[in-house]
């Protein structure tokens, strides 16, 4: 996507990577409550790619899709953090579920069921299942996770403009091994599910039908899987 000068045609790529802005922004929607407007993460999706557009050098090594695709979601989640889309109440009562979790896995040395987590949460199955449900849009990491005061986004840090960190691609691999420990630890039904949804990229929806539950359940499901997985990888 080069102009007769052989520069960069920032429009051109803009317009040609407008369609994977869509594509991102649902993808992400579909994690989040309902009142995120997925338009506005759309928005936020398009000043990244103008962002990326403009900045991009054939240069640094990278294919302007997986650099366009960082800074695209990297501009979404800002904007999500920005308007405070998840309450601190949400996100304390998440980590309230990590940590019964943890609790329990390592007191009975398996993963805990749903009555178990309830119980050590001291609150009745259907109270608990509610605040899965509520819980939609915790992730398995918020880019929170990733900064303290003073450091820069973790999206910027990723972008191939610093000198190759040997270290930090073999912590990298050891996070990796760990994670794909966990999700192998995962019961199957919420095994499935991870795959489904990440792998196959198929929507709630889509995998309630497969699983034969309600689209609520697989929200569930999810929300509890994220935080058998965050509980497990925490030292990360």
């Amino acid at each position: 996507m080069y102009t007769a000068t052989g520069q960069p045609d920032v429009e051109q790529r803009i317009n040609a990577f407008a369609p994977l802005v869509r594509r991102m922004a649902h993808h992400l929607a579909a994690k989040l409550p309902s009142s995120v407007d997925v338009d506005d993460i759309i928005q936020a999706g398009l000043i990244g790619l103008m962002d990326a557009a403009s900045r991009f050098e054939a240069s640094q090594g990278n294919q302007f899709e997986t650099y366009a695709s960082q800074r695209i979601r990297g501009a979404m989640l800002d904007e999500l953090r920005q308007n405070d889309w998840l309450p601190r109440s949400i996100r304390k009562a998440f980590r309230q579920i990590e940590q019964a979790i943890s609790k329990l896995e390592q007191r009975e040395g398996r993963a805990p069921t749903e009555p178990e987590i309830a119980a050590e949460l001291c609150m009745s199955l259907p109270d608990y299942q509610v605040m899965l449900r509520e819980a939609r849009g915790y992730q398995l990491f918020h880019i929170e996770d990733f900064e303290s005061d003073g450091e820069g986004g973790h999206f910027d840090r990723l972008f191939a403009d610093e000198g190759a960190d040997p270290l930090a691609k073999i912590q990298d691999s050891k996070f990796k091994a760990a994670l794909v420990a966990g999700i192998d630890a995962l019961p199957e039904r919420e095994k499935l599910l991870m795959g489904l949804y990440y792998e196959q990229e198929m929507n709630f929806k889509e995998i309630a039908l497969v699983l034969k539950v309600s689209e609520s359940r697989v929200c569930q499901l999810h929300s509890q899987a994220v935080a058998r997985l965050r509980s497990k990888l925490k030292d990360w």
